[in-house]
């Protein structure tokens, strides 16, 4: 194993087992690498990479601490790799939703508040009767982004929303060229929304289901 990849390990432990609880702050460079055994050059760099990942954040003048370790902000770094793949690689970020869409929306079915469905439905009546493809983009987002919310899993939100860069631009592009879809979205967001009102679980999943998988194949046959 690397030094900086054993310095990494043994930063992780500390953490783990309780030792540097999150926003705790670490020890000095110095003191943290005489107990760990490393160089001082080596646990920058295991440092450097764990703040890359918000797993530490540095503070200037302060020292270093441990994030809050929420799964949206561990899974910031994910996103930021998503978002450089390519156009092709987007179909394979579609059958990820499609994995993981249905199932959000089905518990959000069980799990959401009646103020929280209201919301759900205040987003679908703001969509103007014309909208530009980038409000209907941006109010797509924001229904599916209220949903993940809803399902109560936290990690599974992040996961959700995780994957929504590489997405946005298939959903703007199908809004520019197939016909009918605001139409289509429009009903299968009416769909959704009224299986969850109506804490219909499997029918919400179903509808989900359809919604993301009819993007991917629009998606599909365009990179054929």
């Amino acid at each position: 194993m690397a030094v900086t990849d054993t310095a990494i390990d043994r930063i992780k432990q500390m953490i783990l087992e309780g030792e540097i609880p999150p926003g705790g702050r670490l020890p000095k460079e110095a003191d943290l690498a005489e107990r760990l055994g490393l160089s001082r050059n080596s646990l920058r760099e295991a440092v450097r990479a764990l703040a890359l990942i918000n797993v530490l954040d540095v503070r200037q003048g302060d020292g270093t601490y441990v994030t809050s370790l929420e799964p949206r902000l561990l899974l910031d770094a994910m996103a930021f790799v998503v978002d450089f793949h390519q156009d092709d690689t987007a179909l394979e970020f579609f059958q990820v939703r499609r994995i993981l869409e249905p199932e959000a929306t089905a518990m959000a079915a069980t799990r959401m508040t009646e103020a929280e469905i209201a919301e759900l439905h205040e987003i679908l009546t703001r969509l103007p009767e014309n909208p530009s493809v980038e409000q209907l983009t941006a109010n797509d987002l924001e229904f599916h982004r209220r949903i993940a919310a809803g399902s109560g899993n936290a990690v599974l939100c992040s996961l959700i929303e995780s994957l929504s860069g590489p997405t946005t631009r298939a959903r703007l592009w199908r809004a520019l060229t197939r016909e009918n879809a605001l139409t289509r979205t429009r009903e299968q967001h009416t769909a959704i929304y009224e299986a969850i009102a109506a804490r219909q679980p499997e029918v919400a999943r179903a509808w989900a289901m359809v919604h993301v998988a009819g993007v991917e194949e629009w998606l599909r046959s365009v990179l054929a």
